[in-house]
């Protein structure tokens, strides 16, 4: 997770929050911002004019927008890892047989962040993309993650970001979570059955480096009218795994 600067630039943590609050209201207009923040309306309008100037932000009227600029940054950012290009071309294989959702999973400042997603002819449509961040404790990718991290990270984690309910089958007890996680480590697989989306079911598996540390995972996902029984329990985790030891030997010896 990410630590506090010792010495942190006010403008540049303003910059920030300015294209957050962009990015939570789907554009805004000077106003809006300046009301979100709580700042004069001139600090606001500086901001947005002057990444509109360079090019991050975007304005149609009196709003202004996310510009499409930080597609390159995010396109870089992912493309530099090797675990992307190693791992893609097993996920979409993974998508056709199982003709579900496959998601792949790192973890960043202690949330998960969908590095991709690859969709099945019967994959569901939900609520995230690529780039996505969600609460590591209410997605089985998250646990997978977290099963194979040390204590004193787990409690960084949960210190940090708490356990919030995104539905009523999301663990939000500290003790049940671990001992969830405990489960995970012994069998090598987690479950999120409705945790963070009512209705969906996921299966996932961690991949590790050679000291056995959480690199990312990767899940199956879909409705519980699908994944449920042996399938869920069973036939999704066995092709997980098999995807996973190949992403993994592939990472150490490419």
């Amino acid at each position: 997770m990410g630590e506090n600067a010792a010495s942190p630039i006010k403008s540049v943590e303003r910059t920030f929050e300015v294209l957050e609050t962009l990015r939570r209201l789907d554009g805004a207009g000077v106003t809006a911002v300046a009301s979100e923040l709580d700042v004069p309306k001139s600090s606001a309008y500086n901001h947005l004019e002057t990444l509109e100037q360079e090019e991050y932000v975007v304005r149609e009227g009196s709003e202004y927008y996310v510009g499409l600029r930080f597609l390159g940054l995010g396109r870089y950012a992912r493309q530099r890892d090797d675990l992307y290009e190693t791992a893609r071309p097993e996920l979409e294989s993974l998508a056709d047989e199982t003709g579900e959702l496959v998601n792949l999973l790192v973890e960043e400042h202690g949330q998960g962040v969908y590095l991709c997603r690859v969709r099945g002819d019967q994959a569901v449509n939900v609520a995230a993309s690529t780039g996505h961040r969600v609460y590591l404790h209410s997605t089985a990718l998250g646990k997978a993650i977290l099963a194979h991290s040390p204590d004193s990270h787990v409690d960084e984690v949960l210190a940090e970001q708490g356990l919030p309910a995104a539905t009523e089958r999301t663990t939000t007890d500290p003790a049940e979570l671990k001992r969830q996680l405990a489960e995970v480590r012994e069998r090598g697989v987690a479950f999120d059955r409705e945790e963070r989306i009512a209705g969906l079911c996921c299966a996932a598996v961690p991949v590790l480096d050679d000291d056995d540390r959480p690199i990312a995972a990767i899940s199956v996902s879909g409705p519980k009218s699908r994944m449920t029984g042996e399938r869920l329990e069973s036939t999704v985790p066995e092709l997980l795994e098999s995807v996973a030891n190949v992403v993994e030997l592939n990472l150490a010896y490419s």
